[in-house]
């Protein structure tokens, strides 16, 4: 069949996604995967492809593997009417190749959590693998007052007795008590000398590459004041080796996951079914894939809570508004909202590091 202009979010493509994956159009769900992954590893860039080209290898295998963007998809598109010559745009509309935005400056009056935490509190592994310090020694401590009183004081033979198999009882129950916090202060050690100090995994590169490292600077200036915050750069979804999320914070057993965009100033918003809305219409400047990356992670990580929040940055002077959604699952922010809220709700357990969840995340970053 010969290549047609084809219509997807009204935008006429003149490349057919089909052919670029080299399958029929009547190909299965299973057979487009093994397609798009088998040229994903000789058209991506760091094997020799080009971005553009790669983007659009994407691009097909997103459409196609998404029933409804196939149905669209494969509705021809009819000759559109003449136009009239376009008018010029005028001066000061789109985006500014020369516009540099910054983060904004924030104090500890700016951010409502900031007094709240002590950077240098001690950290908390999770799950936990033995009882804490403080039960061990107090139940030491008892232990031992028990066996100084019965030494000190004569006992009958009959209270000699009682006293002995207490004490050999809570001694036996000790020394199980001890062991297991034992092991897991080895446990904690070995994951410690394992990760290190580190709260900083992977690199902030891609696409909008200058908001990503606006975004990695305002995690580590900001959000590492939780001593159990870890952050990680260029995340790949389940079963997949891209990076499909620009950004994770692990604080707990709480992660929210981020995009980084650098949009048009105004004012963005989210409806319930995570539609992005700005100055009070439908938004087509952009998309995001944030809800997808939620569910997969959310599915990859039971019994963490998982969250999404778009960063915006303006790509021309101008400013950005959002509002506060904490129904929505995905939301749109401005990094000062994000610092606010996000590091609000993961200051909730500031010193929490779950070690499963953490591994599983790491597992995840494209590149160290």
């Amino acid at each position: 069949m010969a290549a047609q202009s084809w219509e997807v979010g009204g935008v006429v493509r003149e490349v057919d996604y089909y052919e670029l994956l080299g399958i029929g159009r009547d190909a299965g769900a299973a057979e487009i995967k093994s397609a798009y992954r088998t040229l994903a590893r000789s058209m991506h860039p760091d094997v020799g492809g080009t971005p553009g080209t790669f983007r659009l290898l994407q691009q097909a295998y997103e459409t196609l593997s998404d029933p409804a963007r196939r149905a669209e998809y494969d509705r021809p598109v009819p000759d559109p009417p003449a136009r009239p010559a376009a008018r010029k745009r005028p001066r000061g509309f789109g985006d500014d190749p020369h516009f540099e935005p910054r983060l904004p400056k924030l104090g500890p009056h700016d951010v409502p959590w900031w007094y709240g935490v002590d950077p240098d509190a001690r950290i908390r592994y999770l799950p936990q693998t033995g009882p804490d310090r403080a039960p061990a020694l107090a139940m030491l401590g008892g232990w031992s007052l028990l066996l100084v009183s019965g030494l000190a004081v004569p006992l009958p033979p009959l209270l000699l007795m009682v006293w002995l198999g207490v004490l050999v009882g809570s001694g036996a129950v000790l020394v199980l008590l001890l062991r297991k916090h034992l092991r897991a202060r080895r446990t904690d050690r070995e994951f410690t000398a394992e990760f290190g100090g580190r709260k900083v995994f992977g690199l902030p590169d891609g696409q909008d590459e200058r908001a990503r490292l606006l975004t990695a600077e305002l995690c580590a200036k900001y959000l590492t004041r939780l001593p159990g915050v870890r952050i990680f750069h260029g995340l790949a979804w389940p079963d997949s080796v891209f990076e499909d999320v620009d950004h994770a914070v692990l604080c707990g057993r709480r992660l929210v996951l981020v995009e980084s965009k650098s949009w048009l100033p105004g004012h963005y918003a989210a409806d319930e079914g995570g539609e992005l809305w700005r100055n009070g219409h439908v938004f087509r400047g952009g998309s995001t894939r944030l809800d997808r990356s939620v569910a997969a992670f959310e599915e990859l990580l039971p019994g963490v809570e998982v969250c999404g929040a778009v960063l915006i940055y303006p790509s021309r002077a101008g400013e950005v508004t959002t509002v506060d959604q904490p129904e929505v699952p995905v939301a749109p922010m401005t990094p000062a909202q994000f610092v606010r809220d996000i590091g609000r709700w993961l200051a909730e357990d500031p010193v929490g590091v779950d070690r499963d969840a953490f591994v599983t995340v790491l597992d995840q970053v494209v590149s160290a």
